[in-house]
């Protein structure tokens, strides 16, 4: 009987199969972004980063449930919890991002924003090689550390973009067209933010490390 519940339980390493499904939303919400921010097919693209939000949410509630059904988990529940959240939290907000852009028409953008969100595929792509090696903490610390300490480096270099665009999009629009300043500073804060949140899963994961190499 008690052989039996436990097939019935999640298994420890479902954990690590959502985590992974969930990295394809963020490097592919990411793609979107970009190609949304090239001034391309904007409504394709939104709808695009909608989609991976949708499913990034499915992916979260999946693991929400998992952690109350399973008895045994790859490391503590608070942790498992905290990495899903800030991954999906970072998904939530390139689609926050779209929704200005479609929500204000905006069809034109600064060169910093395009490049802060190639920076955003970067951070996202290593996570998505972050991930698996979570498998095996232990064997694979080495190589973690240094991926989170590379997402954290590309956040400060977002932050560096996101002052000079400012700065640039101020001296354009500032005095003759404040509202196109004013949109445009909300839009550089949504794709500041997804890069916030990239870091913020680097922090999880780091912390994670931590803990259990």
């Amino acid at each position: 009987m008690f052989g039996l519940f436990r097939k019935l339980m999640p298994r420890e390493d479902r954990f690590f199969d959502l985590f992974e499904r969930h990295t394809e939303t963020l490097v592919g919400g990411a793609h979107s972004l970009v190609t949304l921010l090239e001034g391309g097919a904007i409504p394709q693209s939104c709808r695009e980063i909608h989609d991976f939000e949708s499913a990034a949410d499915d992916v979260t509630r999946d693991v929400l449930i998992a952690v109350r059904r399973s008895f045994i988990t790859p490391f503590d529940r608070s942790a498992i919890t905290s990495l899903i959240s800030s991954m999906d939290d970072a998904v939530d907000e390139m689609w926050q991002t779209a929704k200005a852009i479609t929500l204000y028409e905006v069809d034109r953008f600064e060169p910093q924003m395009l490049e802060m969100s190639r920076l955003g595929v970067e951070a996202a792509q290593l996570v998505c090689e972050a991930v698996p090696l979570m498998r095996n903490i232990g064997r694979n610390s080495a190589r973690l550390h240094a991926i989170t300490e590379a997402v954290v480096h590309l956040e400060g270099r977002a932050d560096d973009l996101h002052q000079s665009g400012l700065k640039a999009l101020y001296l354009a629009h500032g005095a003759e067209r404040p509202m196109a300043f004013i949109v445009g500073r909300e839009i550089y804060s949504h794709i500041e933010r997804v890069l916030d949140r990239l870091e913020d899963v680097a922090d999880e994961i780091q912390g994670i490390v931590i803990d259990h190499a």
